[in-house]
């Protein structure tokens, strides 16, 4: 992380109170950046991580919904930042199922005026869009997906995403194009990411910390399913790159990227969740017992980072037995009711001193 670039520099963070958004923000507060968050308290369901670090005496945040678009330009406005980080979305493919409409709403409309206000916002030099690896047409390949192939989406979720991203790159061509005067601008993909903090339905690793901590067994519904696992570190430190890439260099830099781990880390389910338990030593956590009656989600699905690592140079720090080492550390210790503010400035030091 290049910290003399981010010192003093305005960034304007959507999504800020979330689990990626809590530890953008605390790595941003690190470095000296003066940060202006915007979530909304109706939709944030992981709102324990923000306080649990005290995230309010880093940075300031609005309550405010993206589909709110004269508040969410005012408040970009006001504060006229240099660099946005996209991140506020409805990001669970369950809850997708239940509430279509809300998803794409929030997904492809908020996104819509996100784009709007930058466009009205002249401070603005890097605009960095957070999607997902769900937003490409998963055909169940073996090998992982680039960024030029092709987007679609079984669930609404992973379809609203697609949608956004057709969006993005069509402002990319249609708005943000001028290299002299336009923003740079991209879209950026990571994979499955885990990590302290994490309070979120549905998500494999805050299931686990859930059951551990009430005594009870975990259901796995797709214990054979693969997916591209890493810290939340990992791709955030992409995110930071490819921010500063455009800001030096503008719209001449705008596309999108992928942030996953290596092909080794790409795992099960019941792998991950059994390294898991193994890790933090407790025994007789896991319901194998297969449902049938769960709604569709991917069996397969990786990323090809070729791209990131060659042009961006980067590439992931910790693999996934240290990425679970770390996260069952910060869990432990939320456990125990310590510090973890403590615990979590340690681990992005500990990631970028690799």
């Amino acid at each position: 992380m290049n910290k003399s670039f981010w010192k003093n520099k305005k960034v304007f963070i959507t999504g800020d109170t979330g689990f990626k958004g809590s530890w953008l923000v605390l790595m941003l507060s690190q470095a000296g950046a003066k940060i202006q968050g915007f979530s909304s308290s109706e939709f944030n369901r992981n709102i324990k991580f923000y306080d649990s670090l005290n995230l309010e005496k880093f940075s300031s945040t609005i309550d405010g919904d993206i589909r709110n678009k004269q508040l969410l330009e005012d408040a970009l406005l006001r504060f006229k930042p240099d660099v946005i980080f996209h991140m506020a979305a409805q990001p669970l493919v369950r809850e997708s199922y239940i509430d279509p409409l809300t998803t794409y709403d929030v997904n492809v409309m908020g996104t819509m005026n996100v784009l709007e206000a930058i466009r009205k916002c002249d401070s603005v030099k890097s605009a960095v869009m957070i999607t997902t690896d769900k937003c490409y047409e998963n055909n169940e390949w073996c090998w992982g997906y680039k960024e030029n192939d092709a987007l679609g989406g079984h669930d609404p979720y992973s379809s609203s995403k697609a949608c956004s991203e057709i969006l993005i790159k069509s402002y990319q061509k249609s708005f943000f194009n001028d290299l002299d005067k336009s923003p740079g601008l991209s879209s950026v993909r990571a994979g499955n990411v885990i990590g302290g903090g994490d309070f979120s339905q549905d998500r494999l690793v805050p299931d686990i910390y859930k059951s551990i901590s009430t005594n009870k067994k975990v259901f796995l519904r797709n214990p054979l399913s693969t997916r591209p696992w890493q810290h939340v570190l990992d791709p955030i430190s992409g995110y930071l790159t490819v921010a500063e890439q455009l800001y030096n260099n503008g719209s001449v830099s705008n596309d999108s990227w992928n942030f996953g781990p290596y092909i080794s880390d790409i795992r099960t389910v019941k792998e991950v969740a059994e390294l898991f338990c193994d890790t933090w030593d407790i025994k007789n956590m896991i319901d194998y017992n297969h449902d049938d009656k769960q709604p569709h989600e991917a069996t397969s699905l990786s990323l090809d980072i070729s791209k990131a690592c060659f042009e961006l140079q980067w590439k992931p720090r910790w693999n996934l037995e240290e990425s679970i080492s770390k996260t069952v550390c910060w869990y432990k210790s939320y456990f125990k009711k310590e510090n973890v503010l403590e615990i979590s400035i340690q681990q992005i030091d500990e990631f970028f001193s690799i």
